[in-house]
């Protein structure tokens, strides 16, 4: 897929199967500097190899998945990963410590780098567990299960969480949930700057309608200094990632990563230092290929992956013809790799007429 006859630098896998404990912190930089959050249905890892093919320093979170599931389910299914995506963390969710703590034993073993318990999702099915945002009314229990997680693993474990659910005082609630976690030993905090209101909103609705308080996560790393302390909730530009790491130890980007993924072009430059593994999307894409050909090869589809890039070439010509290709070609039983080729060929035409 090299675009007007060159070759551009590709990522090869031997550059990143050597599982990178704390990839960046020798440089000095915090392990949290730059991550893309857990999406539910679309971080999976087929999107999360893409997303690592664009940066090489980002850490990534799987889905969440609750701790029945991880041990009593189907584990290579829900938890298996390619050794390409280290950096990575299993984001678990549930309310039972010693469920928990089973789940992310079995979570290390498999080879993740970090455990993340879910404190913030607001949805019907997880507040019908008690879990996800609604132990943000639990400060005690979280602790609880913060300390048998611990206890169970050697790799870090950390916790996702919003400011508050409904009427709580963000002041309060985010203060007594941090002293429980910080007194249980836990590595690192996420923070999404806005409550989550249980009842009235979908969870879509909880991630743009309560509004945004990145002050509060401020206040709460100057009242935490030794705590590492990241920021999520509507971030969007690079500017906006240095503005954040001015007062907090990383930024966690959700929904723009998703839908603009080309913005991960941009993270190991400006945040670490680091050339960009790839030169651009095109490139990314020929990187891609050897992940599809395997997938394919294994009874699996093209669509898993061309799924998750709906978003590239945002703004450019052919774009909306790149788009449309994918959603009636690459959907297909038996799409194939010419399919995605030559949906990228729309736009890839126009630039090489501009050239």
């Amino acid at each position: 897929m090299s675009r007007n006859g060159k070759k551009w630098h590709i990522i090869r896998q031997a550059d990143v199967t050597e599982k990178p404990d704390n990839i960046g912190e020798d440089e000095g930089f915090s392990a949290h500097r730059f991550s893309v959050a857990p999406m539910m249905d679309w971080t999976d890892r087929h999107c999360r190899i893409i997303h690592r093919l664009m940066s090489r320093h980002a850490r990534l979170y799987s889905e969440m998945v609750t701790a029945q599931a991880v041990i009593h389910g189907n584990r290579d299914r829900l938890i298996g990963f390619d050794a390409l995506e280290h950096p990575l963390a299993l984001q678990l969710g549930g309310n039972d410590p010693m469920l928990l703590a089973q789940a992310a034993r079995i979570g290390a073993d498999f080879g993740y780098d970090e455990i993340n318990l879910n404190c913030g999702c607001p949805s019907d099915r997880v507040q019908g567990g008690a879990f996800g945002a609604c132990l943000m009314r639990e400060p005690a229990l979280v602790g609880d299960c913060v300390a048998a997680m611990k206890a169970a693993v050697s790799i870090p474990v950390t916790v996702k969480c919003r400011i508050g659910v409904d009427d709580q005082d963000p002041e309060a609630a985010l203060d007594a949930l941090t002293a429980s976690v910080r007194a249980a030993g836990v590595d690192a905090l996420i923070v999404h700057a806005r409550k989550a209101w249980l009842q009235g909103l979908s969870p879509k609705e909880n991630r743009e309608i309560p509004p945004l308080d990145y002050e509060r996560a401020y206040r709460l790393k100057a009242a935490n200094r030794e705590l590492p302390v990241s920021l999520n909730g509507g971030i969007k530009a690079p500017a906006e990632w240095a503005a954040h790491l001015a007062h907090l130890d990383g930024v966690m980007v959700g929904r723009e990563a998703y839908q603009n993924p080309e913005i991960l072009l941009q993270v190991d430059s400006l945040l670490f230092g680091q050339p960009t593994p790839v030169a651009d999307a095109f490139a990314m894409l020929e990187a891609l290929e050897p992940h599809i050909a395997r997938h394919i090869e294994r009874g699996g589809r093209l669509h898993a992956f061309t799924r998750h890039l709906v978003g590239l070439f945002p703004g450019r010509k052919g774009a909306r013809q790149f788009r449309r290709h994918l959603a009636e070609h690459c959907v297909k039983a038996d799409a194939t790799l010419a399919d995605l080729r030559a949906a990228a060929a729309h736009v890839s035409r126009h630039e090489a007429q501009a050239a």
